[in-house]
């Protein structure tokens, strides 16, 4: 496994990063400690959960399967969603996020957390407010790195400026989607990352499972998995299931085809071979799934294989007017 540094810090994290987030729900535990288990056997050290996933449960899988491992891998998990009905069980107030923070690492059976994110941006609550609660929780020995997810380009470089002015902690990571068929944070997000060494984590590289080339745009989803469940399905299908994206799906099956590699590798090392990224997280259901996958990081791609990806997206996104220039 060949590791890779966290944007400027000194952090190295596995190109590959066990998602977490269907563990306790659609992942049993005792499966998703196998998943665990192999993917640390064989160098993974990144793994990713937050408070909201299965209300707490993921965690807690986590924690336990990871207890004896702790010292050994970069444990990330993440405050914003709500997990109560109170007014303050969510957003990245100081209150929420002091609370938040000391029922994740009960949940998580450790006293400090590598890798914390503010899941998603609270346009309720200043800046400011957030960063100086998180510099507090480093102070402390609670969280080692502070990251943010979801966050705009725009937004991103606010809080850098507020850290760099008030010498609080600063974003060191931020987790976007980022898959063949989502490219859009190339424009602007990606580049900031790179001019501000600020590390990029991926979520859905595999685009919610569809870039697995395994649906039929004649058939409906099967109503087991994300694109068919009932809680589920709406919003997957809403990103992904048209027209245009099962297309490019075909195109870039044939890249994938023409160099012996199956669509769901090729996809995964396309952006794992980006120099921008740090770490991309799977979400894999099962062990055998989850060492199918690991097989991308030594996957790499040659300029031929990129153009074509570019080409493909070229298609999804026909150049137009741009602002920037």
């Amino acid at each position: 496994m060949q590791y890779k540094k966290m944007g400027r810090t000194g952090l190295k994290v596995s190109p590959l990063g066990v998602g977490t987030m269907f563990y306790g729900s659609q992942v049993a535990e005792a499966e998703a400690v196998k998943i665990i288990d192999l993917a640390f056997d064989k160098g993974i050290n990144m793994f990713d959960t937050a408070d909201v996933y299965g209300a707490g449960k993921s965690e807690e899988i986590v924690g336990k399967a990871l207890k004896s491992k702790r010292k050994q891998v970069v444990l990330a998990t993440k405050v914003a969603n709500k997990m109560g009905r109170g007014p303050n069980d969510n957003g990245l107030s100081r209150e929420h996020i002091m609370q938040a923070v000391e029922a994740s690492l009960r949940r998580l059976e450790t006293d400090y957390i590598d890798l914390y994110y503010a899941h998603a941006p609270d346009y309720g609550t200043p800046v400011e407010e957030t960063l100086r609660a998180f510099e507090d929780l480093v102070q402390q020995g609670k969280v080692r790195y502070i990251a943010c997810s979801n966050f705009s380009a725009g937004r991103l470089m606010k809080a850098l400026w507020v850290s760099d002015k008030y010498n609080l902690a600063r974003f060191d990571c931020i987790q976007s989607v980022y898959n063949l068929l989502t490219r859009d944070v190339e424009y602007e997000l990606l580049p900031v990352c790179a001019a501000e060494g600020v590390g990029v984590t991926v979520y859905n590289p595999l685009a919610a499972g569809f870039l697995t080339g395994k649906y039929d745009p004649a058939k409906p989803p099967p109503p087991d998995n994300r694109f068919g469940r009932e809680r589920t399905g709406p919003h997957e299908q809403d990103m992904y299931w048209s027209p245009a994206n099962f297309q490019a799906v075909d195109k870039l099956k044939k890249i994938a085809d023409g160099h012996g590699y199956k669509l769901t590798l090729f996809s995964l090392a396309w952006v794992i071979n980006n120099p921008v990224i740090s770490s991309t997280i799977v979400g894999a259901s099962s062990a055998k799934q989850m060492e199918e996958n690991i097989g991308a990081a030594d996957i790499v791609l040659n300029e031929e294989d990129k153009k074509g990806c570019d080409a493909v997206w070229g298609d999804l996104r026909p150049p137009r007017v741009f602002y920037g220039k």
